[in-house]
């Protein structure tokens, strides 16, 4: 625990000092599986004439600790409700401006080269497929990804089994990178990470086996100016809804 809130105080630092660096006038913190999609967002921004957005990309667990610790974020796009529930009890967004953006479903992904098959069902026998390999994961303690990856195999009912096999990744795209370096068989992501990875997609996790998959967007408690709620506003328009759509996410 003390690892991993120094690790989030050096993170908030960085956070502040490349806000500075690039003399932004607007930062935004976004889970790391919106990666993507919002760096061609934040182009498509500036190419309409406005001020370059700044994005700090992890977890949403880490994104949120930051905040709370003064982060300079303008904005916060969470991977699930729970962090951002986690700010708004401590009065750090502006909650009138709460909504979800987004949706995802979860997958099973292996190597580009994998000729891993599997069916997801209950008692389903990916233990017994892993081999001596691991499962990757965001980690289920505090990463999103993996929280909903826990709630999915408690589901079916494998948790306890697959437990020790689990490989924890510090975001999402932690564990995708296990996967397409070969050094996971298998991983549980997001399918929006999927297309633009060396993995294939396996299956899908139907969706009654976890919690509906939302990204709620806030702008952060004492950061509601012209210029957060001009992009607050370009994040919700059709031409970012089409940037997302194209990236996998579903759009509410």
């Amino acid at each position: 625990m003390r690892i991993r809130s120094a690790a989030i105080l050096l993170a908030t630092l960085a956070a502040l000092l490349s806000s500075i660096a690039f003399g932004a006038g607007l930062t935004m913190f976004a889970a790391a599986s919106a990666t993507d999609a919002l760096d061609e967002i934040g182009r498509a921004y500036q190419a309409a004439g406005r001020d370059p957005v700044v994005f700090s990309f992890a977890s949403s667990s880490n994104l949120a600790k930051q905040i709370e610790n003064g982060a300079p974020a303008a904005l916060f796009l969470s991977a699930d409700e729970r962090w951002m529930d986690y700010l708004a009890t401590r009065d750090l967004i502006v909650s009138a401006s709460r909504t979800d953006l987004l949706g995802n479903t979860l997958v099973l992904v292996a190597p580009a080269d994998s000729d891993l098959s599997i069916e997801i069902k209950p008692g389903f026998e990916l233990a017994k497929a892993l081999g001596d390999g691991r499962l990757a994961v965001g980690d289920p303690d505090h990463v999103p990804a993996g929280i909903y990856a826990k709630a999915a195999l408690e589901k079916l009912g494998v948790w306890q089994e697959l437990l020790p096999k689990l490989a924890r990744a510090e975001d999402v795209r932690g564990a995708l990178a296990f996967v397409e370096r070969g050094e996971a068989p298998a991983g549980i992501v997001y399918s929006s990470d999927a297309p633009r990875a060396k993995v294939r997609v396996v299956a899908t996790f139907p969706p009654d086996t976890h919690p509906p998959i939302l990204y709620p967007l806030a702008i952060v408690a004492g950061h509601d100016g012209p210029e957060a709620r001009a992009f607050y506003e370009f994040l919700r328009s059709p031409q970012a809804a089409d940037i997302f759509e194209k990236y996998g996410f579903t759009l509410h």
